[in-house]
């Protein structure tokens, strides 16, 4: 059998191309938008305590053209009249910025009011991950009273059978565990606390 080229290879297998258009929306562009604080620690919040780039979150938010749309749809309803308004810059793809753009044309509706409401969409979010947080503490004085009891078997262990005894390498290796499991479950809740006041 005679092998194909790469080239050839490419052209005979049936996938969608790539176009010059596509690669440009994935470009990123600043916007600024005149927000509350309480959306701009929304953005803040997640992407922090999820480890999600705010410039992917707003991808997915903007980018769902029918929630977009339905929340255009409703802004008539919506009073947007918040003077403590902060104006922040975010980085945004350029496909995300210019569906959002559509939209405001479209429903005829101010961008930052759409990108306010946009955003409360994560609310749900942050409500579940206070919750967890609050869950994670809780294991976290758990692993704690878990690792005391660890370094007193281990403590035991060494004067009852020695360091050099092979049980008393699988108990250290026990206690390391607990604790390593402990200090990154700190660590993490230490990066989340900026949830809890929200």
């Amino acid at each position: 059998m005679v092998k194909k080229n790469i080239i050839d290879l490419i052209n005979s297998i049936s996938l969608p191309n790539t176009s010059s258009a596509d690669l440009r929306g994935k470009q990123s562009v600043r916007a600024t938008f005149k927000l509350t604080r309480r959306a701009i620690k929304a953005i803040n919040i997640v992407s922090t305590h999820l480890g999600i780039k705010q410039k992917s979150l707003f991808d997915h938010l903007i980018e769902d053209v029918q929630a977009l749309n339905l929340i255009a749809r409703e802004m008539e309803s919506y009073e947007f009249k918040d003077p403590d308004r902060i104006q922040k810059t975010y980085v945004l793809s350029r496909r995300t910025l210019s569906f959002l753009d559509d939209t405001c044309r479209s429903f005829n509706t101010p961008r930052d009011a759409l990108v306010e409401l946009t955003i409360q969409r994560l609310l749900p979010v942050i409500t579940k991950e206070k919750e967890k947080h609050e869950k994670r503490k809780k294991i976290l004085a758990d692993l704690g009273q878990l690792l005391k009891e660890g370094e007193k078997v281990l403590i035991n262990t060494k004067r009852e059978i020695g360091p050099d005894d092979p049980g008393y390498d699988q108990v250290e290796n026990a206690v390391t565990s607990i604790y390593n499991a402990y200090k990154h479950l700190n660590s993490f809740i230490e990066r989340s606390k900026i949830i809890e006041d929200f």
